[in-house]
């Protein structure tokens, strides 16, 4: 089935297959694991489950070079430690040209996100300085070897970069970042490119679960929240957070550019006092992201603007440093079969699967 941008979701649920075309939904690929398949069994994967759309959070070049050919969308990333070596205009043509030339377009790279979550990372906050003029000297490259018009530069950033977030009319940026936002955001205005949000309603659940209700951030029904300066009504909390990123750039005079979600999902296991992480959970908050992207939808601010999410995480991963949470974000385990099901219980399909891996 060709499709360019939709998703044909294939899910193992009660002995069916189940399919679900869900559009502007796609899965980041993190690979801090020792016990992962190789990038062309996970290929296999997504090919089993007709995803379109993912993201690593590097250049890895077997995973390039296994997704070649494959129709597979691809965001990569330039690691942070990068970042002061890129502020080079040299040094970022030349790592185009070695990371990004030789793998396109036979490997369909759509965008590249420079650094992950700098502006709210830990360590070395001089890294919040190289951040925009790395990204303008990679698209500077792009240019010049004639890629610029197939691949978009951005940088995802936390919901941390955001000093108010609720109600989502009072969204403001920190105000340590008011000088570095606008460069950024008159960036991605100049090269039409989107402004990507990690967003995780888990978190604010997680520390206030007495104040916040679980159906809210679950996307069950809920009586939601109205704010009181649009009127607008929200039913969960994921547009919410999206909505209060929006009002934060239109605030800066940036109102009209797209907000893309690079990361949300919820963890299927947790420690002791990580409440609400469990697998019950997590199917009920990914299934209703599912079906809700599948009705296209926008959120509140912009209804008619259809919210594009990636989902982490294709696989659980057991290198991965802090709580248990962490660890186990998957919807797969490592040997291909799923941690929990999604939950699309109205969609039927009578061909039976029990397994995604040969």
């Amino acid at each position: 089935m060709a499709m360019s941008n939709v998703l044909v979701l294939l899910l193992t649920l009660s002995g069916f297959c189940l399919i679900v075309e869900v559009e502007s939904l796609g899965i980041n690929y993190g690979q801090v694991a020792n016990n992962l398949p190789p990038p062309n069994t996970a290929l296999n994967l997504l090919h089993s489950l007709n995803l379109t759309k993912a993201r690593i959070y590097d250049t890895n070049p077997q995973i390039l070079t296994a997704f070649a050919n494959s129709n597979m969308e691809l965001i990569v990333t330039v690691e942070n430690q990068m970042l002061a070596t890129l502020t080079d205009p040299s040094q970022a043509l030349q790592w185009v040209s070695t990371h990004i030339k030789p793998y396109f377009p036979t490997t369909r790279i759509t965008d590249i996100h420079v650094g992950n979550e700098v502006f709210t990372g830990p360590g070395d906050t001089t890294l919040i300085s190289y951040l925009v003029p790395t990204m303008k000297n990679i698209h500077a490259a792009l240019v010049r070897l004639g890629l610029d018009r197939f691949i978009h530069v951005s940088t995802p950033s936390s919901l941390a970069v955001l000093q108010d977030s609720f109600p989502p009319s009072a969204g403001l940026f920190r105000a340590e970042l008011s000088r570095v936002m606008p460069q950024l955001l008159q960036f991605l205005a100049d090269t039409k490119s989107p402004f990507w949000i990690d967003a995780y309603p888990y978190f604010a659940y997680k520390d206030n679960p007495k104040s916040i209700s679980l159906d809210y951030v679950l996307f069950n029904p809920n009586t939601g929240m109205v704010d009181p300066l649009t009127n607008l009504h929200y039913d969960n909390m994921l547009y919410a957070q999206v909505d209060a990123v929006i009002f934060a750039m239109e605030k800066m005079g940036y109102g009209g550019l797209e907000v893309r979600v690079s990361e949300t999902g919820w963890p299927s296991r947790g420690d002791l006092g990580e409440t609400g992480a469990s697998a019950r959970n997590a199917a009920v908050y990914n299934g209703n992201l599912m079906r809700r992207q599948l009705k296209n939808e926008g959120t509140p601010m912009r209804p008619k603007m259809r919210l594009e999410a990636y989902v982490f995480a294709m696989f659980n991963e057991d290198m991965k440093p802090g709580p248990t949470s962490e660890r186990n974000y998957g919807l797969f385990h490592p040997d291909g079969t799923m941690v929990y099901n999604i939950g699309l219980s109205e969609l039927n399909s009578t061909s039976s699967s029990t397994g995604l891996f040969p």
